[in-house]
C-alpha cells in the first residue's frame, strides 16, 4: 500500500510555499517539509499523509475507556492510532506513539476495509480513533469511518478538538461519536503546555453541541498546580454548562508523571473528587472521575430522582438499571446518550489483536 496518500486541505501561498489547512497551527512548508506533526508533509508541489494505512497497533477495549460512559455502554471498541500530533503537550501520556517518527512505530498494515472487518469479526460495536489525535490522518480515518459505516459499526473519535472549520465538517460528519480533550481553561495552559490555544478547542464543542447529532463527551485530565485550581474548574464547567447544556458528560481523570513532566506528583483522587462538586454545583448532570478508584465518580445517576442506574468499577459495569430506550426505570427520565438492549459487560479487558485476526 503507497503510504503517501494524497491530502487534502492545503492551498499554495504568493511566497511559493504551501499552507496546510487542516488545523489553526497553518504550517507553511517548502519541499519536502512536514508539518509539526510531522505526518503531513509537501511533495511534488501536493500534501501528502505519510502514515495512511498503518497503524501502531490495535486493540479490543471497552467503550468505557475512551472514555464514553453514555455511547452503547457494556460493548467493546476497536481501538487503533497511527503517529504523530498536532499539539505538543509536554505531558502526553502516549507520547511514544504520538511523538514517534512513525517509521520507528507503524508495524501494523491495514486498509480501511481491512479495519472495519476486524471489527465485525472481533463482534465490537465501534471502531475508536485514539492513542494519537485523528485529525492528524484525517483522510485516513474519514475512509475508514466510512468503511464501518457500511458495516453497521460505529466510528469513534477521541481527539483534542484542533482542527480548522471545514475539515471540522468533513471530518465530524463521518463520526457517531467522539471524546473531546479539553486539556485546561487558560490560553496561558494551551500556550505553555499543549503549544496550542484554547479557542479552537471551544470551537469544536461548540459546533458539535449545536451543529451536528455526534454524541460526545469531555475529558480534562487535572495536574497538580497546572489547571487544578477552584477558579478555573468553575470557569470552565461554567461555561460548559451555559454553552453546551447540562447533560454533556464531563470525565476528570488522574495524571500521572510521563513525558516532559516527570517532576509533578500524581492526581489526588481528593482533586477529581473536588473537582467533579464544582461541576455538579455549577449544574452539570454526569460528571465523572477515572483513573482513580471512586465508585460515586464511576456511576451515572438519573438527575431526576438520584437513582443509581450504571454502577461502574474503573471501566467494568457492576449494576446496569437503564430500559433499553435509554430511561430511569424508577421515574422514566430519558437520561441522554446511546443505549440499546443491554446483555452483558465486555468488562475491563485489553485484548491486543494483529489484523490477522
Amino acid at each position: 500500500m503507497d503510504t503517501n496518500h494524497p491530502a487534502r486541505y492545503w492551498h499554495m501561498l504568493d511566497d511559493g510555499r504551501m499552507q496546510c489547512d487542516l488545523c489553526p497551527r497553518d504550517c507553511r512548508l517548502h519541499e519536502g517539509q512536514r508539518g509539526l506533526c510531522f505526518v503531513r508533509m509537501r511533495e511534488h508541489d501536493r500534501m501528502v499523509l505519510t502514515t495512511y494505512g498503518r497503524s501502531s497497533g490495535f486493540c479490543i477495549d471497552p467503550v468505557e475507556k475512551k472514555p464514553l460512559n453514555h455511547f452503547l455502554p457494556g460493548t467493546s471498541i476497536l481501538s487503533f492510532g497511527t503517529a504523530g500530533c498536532n499539539l505538543a503537550c509536554k505531558f502526553c501520556q502516549n507520547w511514544d506513539i504520538s511523538k514517534s517518527r512513525e517509521m520507528d512505530t507503524l508495524a501494523d498494515a491495514a486498509s480501511p476495509e481491512a479495519i472495519a472487518d476486524a471489527a465485525v469479526r472481533a463482534g465490537c460495536s465501534s471502531v475508536a480513533f485514539t492513542y494519537n489525535d485523528p485529525v492528524v490522518f484525517a483522510e485516513y480515518a474519514m475512509d475508514i469511518a466510512a468503511a464501518c459505516r457500511a458495516r453497521g459499526i460505529a466510528p469513534v473519535a477521541v481527539t483534542a478538538g484542533y482542527i480548522h472549520p471545514e475539515a471540522r465538517r468533513d471530518f465530524f460528519a463521518t463520526m457517531d461519536a467522539a471524546n473531546v480533550d479539553l486539556k485546561g481553561f487558560t490560553d496561558e495552559f494551551y500556550v505553555k503546555l499543549c503549544g496550542a490555544r484554547l479557542q479552537p478547542v471551544l470551537d469544536t464543542l461548540s459546533y458539535l453541541r449545536h451543529e451536528t447529532d455526534v454524541w460526545f463527551e469531555i475529558t480534562t485530565l487535572l495536574i497538580p498546580g497546572k489547571n487544578d485550581s477552584d477558579a478555573e474548574l468553575k470557569a470552565m464547567t461554567t461555561w460548559i454548562m451555559r454553552e453546551l447544556g447540562p447533560d454533556v458528560p464531563l470525565h476528570f481523570t488522574a495524571f500521572h508523571p510521563d513525558y516532559k513532566m516527570t517532576d509533578l506528583p500524581r492526581t489526588p483522587a481528593a482533586t477529581l473528587q473536588r473537582a467533579r462538586r464544582i461541576a455538579l454545583d455549577a449544574g452539570l448532570h454526569y460528571v465523572y472521575t477515572g483513573n482513580v478508584f471512586d465508585p460515586e465518580g464511576g456511576t451515572t445517576y438519573c438527575p431526576a430522582c438520584h437513582e443509581p442506574l450504571i454502577v461502574r468499577d474503573w471501566h467494568a459495569i457492576l449494576e446496569y438499571r437503564l430500559t433499553d430506550n435509554g430511561h430511569c426505570p424508577a421515574c422514566d427520565t430519558a437520561i441522554p446518550g446511546r443505549f440499546t438492549h443491554f446483555d452483558h459487560a465486555f468488562g475491563r479487558r485489553r485484548i491486543p489483536i494483529r489484523m490477522s485476526l
